[in-house]
């Protein structure tokens, strides 16, 4: 189409939001057991053997010790965001819903419409801002957890949140360069060369 622009930071900027909805509900963190968590459940063992078991479930805890103490450090579960943050995971798919209704109605738009004006590149790059900070933040600084007895480490889920963040952002700022119309490029041409149609 005549002087219609490449809508790739549209495309960009939803794709980006698609991505920031989706890893809401992938592994953030990994939840694994600390030194301190491992020395309360051999303790809280032992006493629940001594207190309530025999000789063979006491000889069983000493062996489930030992397996025990190999955990220390391994991830045994995953927290995705809509787990672990509850309100955050909702203000994330309230930024990349409107992240891509902004893009979706800039594509659907008349082409013309989209080359004099980018009125959605301040809205799309603000939502993109604002996602991006809430991300860092809860990477920076995870979710507490109760007692020094389980530690967090980031996942996938939380690095795919920040690229679909700055997608969101790099396609506000991808350059909006018109693609040259039929007319126009004759007019150049014609100055080039000397020779117009009308000749």
């Amino acid at each position: 189409m005549a002087g219609e622009r490449p809508r790739y930071g549209l495309l960009i900027s939803a794709l980006g939001a698609i991505v920031l909805a989706v890893s809401v509900f992938l592994p953030w963190y990994g939840v694994s057991f600390t030194a301190a968590g491992l020395t309360l459940a051999q303790q809280v063992g032992d006493q629940a053997a001594a207190q309530f078991g025999n000789a063979a479930l006491q000889s069983y805890m000493s062996s489930f010790h030992a397996n025990l103490s190999s955990l220390a450090g391994h991830q045994f579960m995953a927290l995705s965001a809509h787990q672990a943050l509850k309100d955050l995971n909702v203000v994330l798919l309230i930024l990349a819903g409107l992240a891509i209704a902004v893009a979706l109605i800039a594509l659907a738009g008349p082409a013309s419409a989209s080359s004099s004006s980018d009125g959605h590149r301040a809205p799309l790059l603000l939502l993109g801002a604002v996602a991006a900070v809430c991300v860092l933040y809860r990477m920076v600084d995870p979710p507490s957890v109760e007692g020094n007895f389980l530690a967090l480490s980031l996942r996938e889920g939380a690095w795919l949140a920040l690229l679909g963040s700055i997608a969101m952002m790099a396609g506000a700022l991808w350059p909006s360069s018109a693609v040259p119309s039929d007319a126009q490029l004759q007019r150049v041409w014609s100055e080039l060369s000397g020779w117009t149609p009308e000749a």
